[in-house]
């Protein structure tokens, strides 16, 4: 047991005890030019941890890359929900704002959740919708009605 604390204790500061043996001097360590051997000890010790981690951990370290690389590649809709999202879309162009309650209805008939119909909903006015001017006026005069009836 002796033997084995010994052989650590040298492993660990062996470097350190040679290079202050050899007198180097403040020049030389300030040079930066050479790697003395402290700074490669706990490289080399780094390097050996990293092994054994990998020589431990590695296959499952490789399945979790696989897993991760596999990430569900984002497709389309399916096209009966694409459908019947624009059905509801042509119908309410005016205003293809969906209730909560509508959301809901084409939730359960579509098959997506409400965050897909959501996103599909954002999606669409930004791509596809263009409010007419006369819709933009009312729009903001309504807000600026509910600002200056209030007297």
């Amino acid at each position: 047991m002796r033997n084995k604390d010994y052989d650590q204790t040298s492993i660990c500061f062996g470097a350190k005890h040679s290079a202050d043996e050899g007198g180097a001097s403040s020049e030389e360590d300030l040079s930066g030019g050479e790697i003395d051997g402290q700074e490669a000890q706990p490289r080399s010790e780094d390097r050996d941890l990293k092994d054994r981690l990998l020589r431990r951990f590695g296959s499952h370290i490789s399945t979790l890359k696989l897993e991760f690389s596999k990430k569900k590649k984002k497709g389309k809709l399916p096209r009966e929900a694409r459908q019947t999202l624009l059905d509801w879309w042509s119908v309410h162009y005016k205003w293809p704002y969906p209730t909560e309650a509508d959301k809901i209805a084409l939730a359960e008939t579509t098959g997506l959740d409400q965050k897909q119909i959501n996103n599909w909903f954002i999606n669409q006015r930004k791509r596809h919708w263009k409010p007419s001017e006369s819709m933009q006026f009312a729009v903001m005069d309504n807000l600026s009605g509910q600002f200056f009836t209030e007297e």
